[in-house]
């Protein structure tokens, strides 16, 4: 097991600012995870949703889609269980609402032609204001959209961010739970 990364430094933060990260994504995943974009945790570690607080991690091994609670480290290990992360838009921000709206339409439209290269069985984006800027979907609510993209399911999930506190860590996981149920 490898050791727990450190913090960055309020130096290595600053500089995340409008860096990008690779995403973990192949052809023929389950879930494509769909994150709005990456924080300065992870822009400073290269890792998705690194940031101490954010649930993404927990809500991920609650819902049954991990046998444990993977670090942000161990993101590549998603690989073999069929998952994988992106974002909507990809450069790195303090808050998501640093984001145009603009940004998030191109990025949209970038995450459409990843998804139908990729064709992944679902595609979670985490986010729901995110989502509905980026798709034109102002009415789409939590769960499962009645439009796909080609043969990928599409489900919109709650941010994990740990500042949306509209959904406690078990509302979180039951929602991740639904689309594992749904795609097994």
């Amino acid at each position: 097991m490898t050791e727990t990364p450190r913090k960055p430094t309020q130096d290595q933060l600053l500089a995340a600012r409008g860096s990008t990260i690779p995403d973990i994504a192949g052809p023929g995943l389950r879930v494509l995870f769909c994150g709005i974009n990456p924080g300065l945790w992870s822009g400073a570690t290269g890792h998705h949703f690194a940031r101490p607080g954010n649930r993404f991690w927990p809500a991920l091994h609650r819902s049954g889609f991990t046998p444990r609670q993977f670090r942000p480290d161990e993101q590549r290990e998603l690989l073999d269980l069929g998952l994988g992360i992106t974002n909507v838009a990809p450069r790195a921000t303090a808050k998501a609402d640093e984001l145009t709206a603009d940004e998030l339409r191109e990025g949209g439209a970038a995450l459409a032609a990843r998804v139908l290269a990729l064709r992944p069985q679902a595609l979670a984006v985490l986010g729901i204001g995110a989502y509905r800027t980026a798709f034109g979907r102002r009415t789409a609510a939590v769960g499962r959209q009645p439009e796909g993209l080609g043969e990928t399911e599409v489900w919109v999930l709650p941010n994990p961010s740990g500042l949306n506190a509209h959904y406690t860590p078990d509302a979180l996981a039951r929602e991740f739970r639904r689309l594992r149920e749904a795609v097994e």
